[in-house]
């Protein structure tokens, strides 16, 4: 049995949105490479620091949510981030059952420092204007959310 030329056609790999995504991710992280790889940070690590930097002492699953990442995950990042002195890992002192995570002093410093290279070479690796982007961002956003509802369903 063969697919009619039209469906084959819908098949093709440069067709597919699913493809566009994945290829715009790696696209990122090539970007993203050499400017983080020098600070000793992968882009994974990177979104941990973010998620960090807008609120400090968090717990694991905290940050696991915030990232769609399971602890499985995540704890091997935490622990090379802890291992590169940017964060500290402890037990709650109200429920040690969670562990928390905080920012050390270095960690914070590496905010600047980042901020001052990382949204001009993004802008610029960009190419168009900030509306744009913004724009673009809230459609993926937007796409998300649908596929996470229809992954329920079909679940």
């Amino acid at each position: 049995m063969t697919l009619d030329r039209e469906l084959a056609e819908r098949m093709r790999l440069d067709r597919q949105l699913c493809f566009a995504v994945h290829a715009a991710a790696q696209a990122y992280d090539r970007l993203y490479r050499p400017l983080l790889t020098p600070l000793g940070l992968t882009y994974p690590q990177y979104l941990v620091m973010l998620v960090l930097w807008e609120g400090d002492d968090l717990t694991v699953k905290a940050i696991g949510q915030r990232l769609m990442l399971d602890s499985g995950t995540l704890t091997p990042l935490l622990k090379r981030l802890e291992a590169a002195g940017w964060i500290v890992r402890q037990r709650s002192a109200v429920d040690e059952r969670q562990l928390r995570v905080t920012l050390t002093t270095r960690g914070k410093a590496l905010q600047e420092q980042l901020a001052a290279v990382l949204p001009a070479a993004v802008g610029r690796a960009f190419g168009g204007p900030e509306a744009e982007a913004q724009a673009l961002r809230e459609t993926l956003v937007e796409l998300r959310h649908r596929l996470n509802a229809s992954a329920e369903t079909v679940a």
